[in-house]
């Protein structure tokens, strides 16, 4: 500091100016260290209806970021930062919002070490994913339309207990983090997890209260009760106790709100100014609408257009818009007057909804498109269906297979979700042909990962907990028009019937869309809104909601509402799950005319399960050396074996023919001559049939296998090696029978407690009999 004077000094400073600058750094100075020492970390406590606390706090992390925050509830703490670009990229698309939400559950959160070779932290695993959706879905309906800046949302476990579940807390420390940042933002959102336990609704459930519960929701809500996203399975759950969970949620997500609005107001730093979206003139904007308005008008309500057929009309007529509008006005941006008739298009599309109350495909606003499905498609499948409706196709595979070959989970994701392994689990597969174009085929896709979630929890339910196999139910979309995973649904549910899994009941799914009209970003009050029941790709894309709802006729299994508004009113959202029943029991009805009970009559390629009992000192016999023989079963007839508990085994089967070999094998294996009985206490005359270092194999009649008479057993003295007494093979000395060990059925014998005055009978079993009868003749009392 004094040769900062010094320098000014000698630089004809003047002196006001040297003390301008000593004040301000050391101002700057100070600041520094007070945020060093950690002073300034607003929080605040949240008290929920169940008396649960949300702590949410902030200033003490990751600094350097836009916003942090923190949000701890019991033992589990997440750190979510948001960081934007000051810019728009140079690459970013002017009608997208470039967000990304990474959530990492890291293993040392939980005490842990990654089980793989690197020992560390990889890609991101499905949880993972799927968590990062949820925050997705939840952030992005907030953000300003003229905001088009690079933003990333980074969800950081920092501790994770055994009780509390961190993907809700990431929703609202991600709320919390874009509240207090100068990311300009419509928020704040609040977010809870709604279980329902004995007809009871509880918020923000433990991980043990959730294994007892019917209902796992997500609820995200904005101020004055409007809902933006939901995510939820159920045990087939009621329709009316849902809507009260829905509004349950929705009340108490408005308490994390007030509070994070409370935080927002005491530290929350001044949002960015915006830089208005380039806009073509009025005179553009008129040219625009004369050119198209008539052709569009035509074209979506030409009923006749298939998805592909529209989609090229519109196309068309886009580009001969933009060229005659260019042509007449050349200095102005091309992109411009694609943009221009984009919204046009998109204004007239649902302006034709409102007014004709039809919709472009001819349906009436609670239509459905044309169902058609089949099952048993192909003669090697366990189970197969084809579900089409409209223009979306789905085929879906059921295959059987052991228990062995159950899904097992990473030991942080067994943690969060309260299981080890999966024994049901469905894959989604989406390929490009689906939608008519060309790409790479190759891991799946964060889409996809979350699709095939939803659709597994649609189906969960319905398959039974004492289910003997394991199954997968792939799904491939053949062609796609909207509503995939809810077509998935469908076509899972008819082929495990078709497969012979005794389903409680069938399950269907279905979409539905939402088009509103507001002003000034309040959607609290709606001036027109209309519900759609099965929505199309294009109503989806051009539309404001897809709510996607499965289900049987009692009650709801799986919901995800994808909300593209600021939110919806409590009002519109019930209208809508009333939407979702009435269709889901047309659905219903049309699947049965092509199956509507669990198939009986078996099929030749569905695998068979039995079971094996044995007795403990027969297992060595059964399994083999090293299992030898378990794997021999495998390798010529396919059948695995797995043991359940000491005494009996599970037998798979890929096949009836198979199990018969494999019982043939087993019988075999296990055919000996019946075991004499033989009496506790007693003594019997044995043979020595090999020396060991720690003592001899000896048998007591000629098809018994090699018993162990351990050196502690052969002579009161302690030996080190049995020939120290002469004990040679062949040699036949007397030894008492102790019975069998419960735990292994080894037998239990002794020489060392007949070197005294004997007092139990003496036993002679004839080793020359090879009938196997098992008659032992008395000698006499020594």
């Amino acid at each position: 500091m004094l040769a900062h004077l010094r320098f000014l000094n000698s630089c004809g400073k003047s002196a006001k100016y040297v003390l301008g600058s000593v004040n301000s750094l050391n101002a700057g100075a100070s600041n520094l260290r007070r945020l060093s020492s950690g002073l300034e970390s607003p929080e605040v406590d949240i008290s929920l209806s169940t008396g649960r606390v949300v702590r949410i706090s902030s200033g003490k992390y990751a600094r350097f970021a836009d916003g942090c925050s923190v949000v701890t509830v019991g033992d589990t703490a997440v750190m979510v930062t948001a960081v934007a670009r000051q810019k728009p990229g140079g690459g970013s698309n002017a009608s997208f919002l470039p967000l990304v939400v990474d959530y990492r559950q890291k293993a040392a959160a939980a005490g842990r070490i990654p089980t793989n070779f690197l020992r560390r932290e990889m890609g991101p695993s499905e949880k993972e994913i799927l968590a990062a959706r949820l925050v997705d879905r939840s952030m992005r309906p907030l953000f300003p339309a003229e905001f088009r800046c690079d933003t990333q949302l980074v969800c950081n476990m920092l501790a994770i207990d055994s009780s509390n579940l961190p993907d809700v807390q990431a929703i609202n420390a991600a709320s919390a983090a874009l509240s207090l940042s100068d990311i300009p933002w419509n928020g704040p959102v609040g977010a809870v997890r709604v279980g329902l336990v004995d007809n009871e609704i509880i918020i923000n459930p433990t991980r043990k209260e959730l294994q007892l519960s019917a209902l796992d929701l997500v609820v995200s809500a904005t101020k004055q009760n409007l809902v933006v996203m939901l995510e939820g399975r159920g045990n087939i759950v009621n329709e009316n106790e849902l809507r009260m969970a829905i509004k349950k949620g929705t009340q108490e997500a408005q308490l994390i709100i007030n509070g994070i609005e409370k935080l927002q107001k005491s530290h929350g730093k001044p949002k960015r100014a915006l830089e208005p979206l380039p806009q073509a003139d009025e005179e553009i904007e008129a040219a625009v609408r004369t050119m198209s308005e008539m052709r569009l008008r035509e074209i979506f309500r030409d009923f006749s257009h298939d998805k592909f057929s529209r989609d090229q009309a519109v196309s068309k007529t886009r580009t001969d818009t933009i060229d005659k509008v260019w042509s007449s006005y050349p200095s102005v941006d091309p992109g411009l007057i694609g943009e221009c008739f984009n919204k046009f298009t998109k204004s007239v599309f649902r302006e034709m909804v409102f007014e004709e109350n039809r919709r472009c495909d001819g349906r009436y606003l609670d239509d459905l498109r044309k169902i058609s499905s089949s099952v048993n498609m192909h003669k090697p499948l366990h189970g197969s269906a084809l579900f089409q409706r409209g223009q979306t196709q789905v085929f879906a595979t059921v295959a059987l297979d052991s228990q062995e070959s159950a899904l097992k989970l990473d030991p942080i994701t067994s943690l969060d979700m309260g299981v080890k392994s999966k024994n049901f689990f469905l894959h989604y597969e989406f390929p490009p042909y689906a939608t008519g174009e060309t790409g790479k085929i190759g891991p799946v896709g964060r889409r996809e990962i979350g699709h095939g979630a939803l659709a597994e929890k649609g189906l969960l339910p319905i398959i039974p907990n004492d289910n003997p196999f394991t199954i997968r139910l792939t799904a491939e979309v053949l062609e796609s028009n909207g509503s995939s995973s809810m077509a998935t649904v469908c076509a899972g549910s008819m082929a495990l019937m078709d497969a012979g899994i005794p389903v409680q009941e069938a399950a269907a799914g279905v979409a539905i869309g939402l088009m509103t009209k507001y002003e000034n970003n309040d959607t609290k009050h709606l001036q027109d809104y209309r519900i759609l029941t099965d929505l199309l790709g294009i109503e989806d894309y051009l539309g404001d909601m897809d709510m996607k709802v499965a289900g049987t006729r009692r009650g709801m299994t799986a919901i995800q509402a994808d909300i593209k508004v600021p939110g919806i009113p409590l009002k519109v959202v019930m209208e809508s799950l009333q939407k979702a029943m009435e269709a889901r029991f047309k659905i219903l009805d049309l699947m049965n005319e092509s199956i509507s009970t669990v198939r009986t009559l078996k099929k030749d390629c569905w695998p068979v399960t039995d079971k094996l009992q044995i007795e403990p000192h027969q297992r060595s016999k059964l399994l083999g050396p090293g299992g030898i023989n378990i794997r021999r079963l495998y390798l010529e007839t396919g059948v695995q074996l797995s043991q359940e508990d000491e005494n009996q085994f599970r037998i798979f089967a890929p096949s009836e023919a198979a199990m018969h070999e494999a019982k043939e094998y087993l019988e075999t294996l296990m055919k000996t001559e019946k075991v004499p009985d033989l009496e506790f206490g007693a003594i019997y005359t044995a043979k020595i049939v090999e020396m060991k270092d720690t003592g001899v194999m000896v048998t007591l009649y000629p098809s018994m296998p090699p018993a162990l008479l351990h050196n502690s057993q052969l002579d009161q003295r302690k030996i080190a090696h049995p020939s120290v007494l002469g004990f040679e093979v062949g040699s036949e000395i007397q030894v008492k029978y102790f019975g069998r060990d419960p735990v292994s059925g080894f037998m239990r014998l002794s020489r060392k407690v007949l070197q005294g005055p004997a007092s139990s009978p003496v036993r002679n079993l004839d080793r020359s009999s090879s009938n196997g009868n098992g008659s032992a003749n008395d000698v006499k009392s020594s």
